[in-house]
């Protein structure tokens, strides 16, 4: 199969639901010492609920997408070279994040979400959120605008809100914490010129936020595809502006060049200039 039905984006997100409530909400903060590991740093973990869900998401996908190509953080962290040209191919590709804040979620911190793009062609045409402490989900399809699904069902639509008009009026994300010197003491500084910051380790919910309206901007230093992929979908949408720092649309491909998403293009360079002011 090459194409996406409505139809399918459904059964994908009650997907994430499922899998969710069988092998994620039952470990949480339930998970024993055994169950937690650490990747690249201690603020890198996994734990058994990723790598089980992420399994369980996988299993799923080739099940009824035969032909697709399936890209897990869990996997990628094992393989590194399923990276290499995944989205290059013309059939279906599912990057899946079976955890998306997994820092909190095994810390018992009830900020984190199951991510899942869907990529056709080189382009992403849908990404799913599921938030599965609230049990409803942000969601998009390329060129259908995005929305708030609920657990009944019920839907309303996904906006930005109104520009600010000046960086002292704003409210963001800035994830200056993995940039390189000197940009990470600049933004580290400049973030102090926005009227607020926020923090939540998870970009599933600084994707719920900015894309319904609540803050306005985020910044992303590392790109791996199943961390900003249906994020940024579903935040264009909802009417948002998302750019790399160099200017250039974000693509599947892309693993560098960081990401600042914005409610419009005016606060995009506004934010730009300010935050990397030296």
């Amino acid at each position: 199969m090459t194409s996406l039905t409505s139809a399918d984006v459904d059964w994908l997100a009650n997907l994430l639901k499922e899998v969710a409530a069988a092998e994620i909400m039952p470990r949480f903060r339930n998970l024993g010492d055994d169950a937690i590991a650490q990747k690249t740093s201690a603020a890198d973990l996994v734990t058994e609920a990723d790598v089980k869900a992420e399994r369980a998401i996988t299993e799923a996908l080739l099940s009824r997408f035969s032909d697709a190509v399936v890209i897990g953080e869990e996997a990628v962290s094992d393989t590194p070279r399923l990276l290499d040209g995944w989205s290059s191919g013309d059939g279906l590709a599912f990057v899946i994040d079976p955890i998306d804040g997994t820092f909190n979620f095994a810390s018992g911190v009830a900020s984190f979400g199951v991510m899942l793009a869907v990529v056709k062609d080189g382009e992403t045409i849908a990404g799913i959120i599921h938030d599965p402490v609230g049990g409803d989900w942000i969601m998009a399809e390329q060129g259908g605008g995005a929305v708030l699904r609920r657990p009944d069902g019920s839907e309303n639509p996904l906006h930005v809100g109104s520009p600010a008009g000046s960086v002292g009026q704003m409210i963001g994300s800035a994830s200056w914490q993995y940039m390189p010197e000197p940009e990470r003491s600049r933004v580290a500084r400049n973030q102090a010129l926005c009227l607020g910051s926020v923090a939540y380790r998870c970009a599933a919910q600084e994707y719920r936020l900015l894309a319904g309206g609540h803050i306005h901007f985020t910044l992303y230093h590392n790109l791996m595809p199943w961390d900003h992929l249906a994020g940024s979908l579903i935040l264009n949408e909802a009417g948002g502006y998302a750019r790399r720092l160099d200017g250039s649309v974000y693509q599947p491909a892309h693993v560098d060049g960081g990401l600042l998403s914005t409610t419009d293009p005016d606060s995009w360079h506004m934010l730009r200039e300010a935050l990397f002011r030296a």
